[in-house]
């Protein structure tokens, strides 16, 4: 009897611990205490000769020995400094014995901010203002380290650290909404993705500026509101919708010993883009990328710094438009007669080799398959080795590779399924491998390149994977089906909590979906993950598809929704909630659609053309017209409105107000200086006068990404009371 109670107490207790020990998730452990908080390593910087990094810690900047992975030296102690400030960002002179520490950071808007920057100089441990008289942008040292460049007030000034950081002002004419020099206009900041638009020459002796002249460009009007205030704030910047005037951009070379400045030539025709510019090795070529204004043509041009000429040396064209990356993808060949570039010419990207006039050498890179990113180049090796990021396993992975540049011996450096990021060292005999897949947060490792052997792990965020197996959060599990019209998509689920395959449940379809986006792939965290984890265990299945015009597909997927935004997109949302539907374990007649941004769209969208099929949308910050949006963005995948109404007319939720039937939840930030709150207006005037009942809620003064104190918690808490009230 006493040994029949012992082991019924065991078996109790085996039974009963799981239960226990599982944590419930509340919206207030993601969005308010931080409990699922992923760690990696920040601010890395090289040292020259390759053997050592720094990173940016909580006190202080430490370097870290690359072949044991272990700290040896706090390079800066941040208590010690005085006057003291919060680092939050550092850059390393070239000759190591300065750092520019970057403090107070204000952002402007996605990319752009204002900051105070201040001189530390290692040997004498004095810190020092960079300038005083006001805020600067984008302070950064010259290759030679004798002086820092910065933007304040829409001028570029430079600072001679090696002559009492005398302040030489390069440009006067800058000012607000008119022009601007040495940063971007709003519209490249968030289309081209970079907002420092300077650039030092090798030799440190010019630097490359752009200016903008926007004084033609209309100018959007939004109200902030202050409740110390009787009247509203009025903020006005200039915005330019679709089919309205952009800038006017030049190029300017600014010789330092000279003082003189020099503008480059980039043609006759005015309403064009500069989405990049480069050196070259030589301080005396400068590289422009010129593109036309419905971006389908792509120039290189070679211009002498000194005068200005220009020289056309390579054109790539497309019939639907040409990819311009956020990555530079641009590399000149230390030889100085070759560089590399990548191109979807063949239908995927990959790597082209060029002489440095633009004939074409060799294709390195080729197969039903994308470079993703480039990582770097080691010319030392013969021939050299390039390495990068690729889709070669699965459109859902990025795994790490090297290739000779002479197409030979690729290489697949990683193992593990997921995403892997590249960090490696300047003598390239070591890298940093950021990893992270759908069942696994973000491990930091090192790694030696010889043999590719691990060096040591940094960091495992071994605290989450025990948060993880706590609250027992369900996995990702990826599928893939066909459509109809024979299109295959991929997708991921997240079953609910004690998922019953004998049950029906009501599922919530997540949708972003835009051009070259996606969001099906194998990582870890991602804007929403831990909000759909939370709608998991209250009973929801949690699906995501992606549809056609996404990325890691090839040119044709990517770019078939040319001049038809929403169209393709919507029919192939619709198959997945059939699809989804068709599950035994899916109560179809409970299916609902969210989004945010170009998501808050097609959810707008799906939930008119697919009335049928959704009982519930909620669209967050959503486009419900195109007309109302930017320019680069909007005419390069519909041309401009002149060109294509139909394509900005015909998917245009407002144009299908009277087709709503479930129930629909719009939601805007007042303050969206991206997708403005103009669009929901226009939606809501759409669906009043169609006598169409729907909820809407908005967020006073907050932007595009809707946050700031208890505003995320707040959003997803009533998003979360919508999706238990409807479905």
């Amino acid at each position: 009897m006493k040994s029949f109670y012992y082991a019924f107490i065991c078996l109790l207790a085996l039974t009963i611990t799981p239960l226990q020990a599982q944590k419930q998730l509340t919206l207030e452990d993601i969005y308010k205490f931080g409990v699922f908080r992923e760690k990696s390593v920040q601010g890395i910087n090289w040292t020259k000769n390759g053997q050592f990094y720094t990173s940016l810690e909580q006190n202080g900047v430490v370097k870290y020995d690359i072949t044991t992975g272990k700290a040896v030296e706090t390079v800066v102690d941040f208590g010690t400094l005085n006057p003291r400030i919060d680092v939050d960002d550092y850059a390393f002179s070239s000759d190591e014995k300065k750092l520019l520490f970057t403090t107070n950071t204000e952002p402007i808007y996605r990319r752009s901010f204002r900051a105070d920057y201040y001189v530390y100089d290692l040997t004498s441990k004095t810190l020092q203002p960079l300038a005083a008289e006001g805020r600067q942008s984008y302070a950064t040292f010259s290759p030679d380290g004798s002086k820092v460049a910065f933007v304040r007030e829409n001028n570029l000034f430079v600072v001679d650290l090696a002559n009492n950081n005398a302040l030489t002002q390069v440009t006067n004419d800058g000012k607000f909404n008119h022009i601007i020099n040495g940063s971007t206009d709003w519209v490249y900041e968030e289309e081209l993705g970079f907002a420092q638009a300077f650039f030092w020459s090798p030799d440190s002796k010019k630097i490359a500026f752009y200016k903008f002249d926007e004084s033609n460009v209309k100018e959007y009007n939004m109200q902030y509101w202050d409740e110390k205030q009787l009247y509203p704030v009025d903020y006005r910047f200039k915005y330019p919708k679709a089919g309205e005037a952009n800038s006017v951009v030049n190029i300017f070379v600014y010789q330092i010993e000279g003082k003189q400045t020099v503008k480059m030539d980039t043609g006759t025709e005015t309403d064009i883009y500069i989405p990049r510019v480069k050196w070259t090795l030589d301080s005396n070529v400068l590289s422009i990328r010129r593109m036309n204004r419905l971006q389908n043509r792509l120039e290189i041009l070679h211009n002498n710094a000194t005068t200005g000429a220009a020289t056309v040396i390579w054109k790539e064209e497309d019939n639907a438009y040409v990819d311009v990356e956020y990555a530079d993808d641009l590399i000149y060949l230390k030889d100085g007669k070759q560089f590399i570039l990548t191109s979807e010419k063949d239908g995927y990207k990959h790597f082209y080799l060029y002489n440095i006039n633009g004939s074409l050498v060799s294709q390195i890179t080729s197969g039903n398959w994308e470079v993703a990113d480039f990582v770097g180049i080691n010319e030392n090796t013969k021939p050299a080795t390039i390495y990068f990021t690729s889709t070669e396993d699965s459109p859902l992975d990025r795994h790490f590779y090297s290739i000779g540049l002479d197409g030979k011996k690729k290489t697949k450096l990683t193992t593990q399924k997921g995403t892997h990021t590249v960090n490696m060292s300047p003598d390239f005999s070591h890298y940093i491998l950021f990893h992270t897949a759908a069942d696994s947060p973000t491990t930091v490792s090192i790694f030696k390149t010889a043999k590719n052997t691990l060096v040591t792990v940094r960091e495992d965020n071994k605290a989450l994977r025990e948060q993880i197996a706590a609250y027992q959060l369900q996995p990702k599990e990826f599928f893939n089906f066909q459509t109809t019209d024979k299109q295959t998509l991929y997708g991921y689920w997240i079953k609910p909590k004690n998922f019953d395959a004998t049950k029906k449940y009501p599922v919530i379809m997540y949708v972003y979906g835009g051009p070259a986006s996606q969001s099906v792939k194998n990582s870890w965290a991602d804007g929403h993950l831990y909000f759909h984890h939370y709608l998991a265990q209250q009973g929801f299945l949690v699906a995501c598809v992606d549809n056609r015009g996404t990325t890691a597909r090839g040119a044709t997927f990517k770019k078939s929704t040319y001049a038809n935004l929403g169209k393709y997109e919507v029919q192939d949302q619709i198959a997945a909630a059939n699809f989804l539907g068709s599950q035994a374990y899916v109560d179809k007649s409970r299916i609902g659609i969210w989004g945010w941004s170009y998501g808050g769209y097609m959810t707008s969208l799906s939930m008119m053309l697919g009335a049928d099929v959704w009982k519930a949308g909620v669209a967050v910050a959503p486009v419900t017209t195109w007309r109302l949006y930017d320019t680069i963005y909007t005419e390069r995948f519909l041309k401009k409105p002149s060109e294509n109404a139909g394509g900005y007319d015909l998917n245009s939720p407002i144009m299908h107000a009277d087709k709503l039937k479930g129930n629909f939840f719009l939601i805007h930030g007042t303050g969206d200086d991206n997708v403005h709150f103009q669009n929901a207006v226009y939606l809501q005037n759409a669906l009043i006068k169609a006598n169409k009942q729907f909820e809407s809620f908005y967020y006073p003064n907050r932007n595009h990404g809707i946050y700031g104190g208890n505003t995320r918690l707040h959003l997803y808490q009533m998003m979360f009371d919508f999706w238990k009230r409807k479905l």
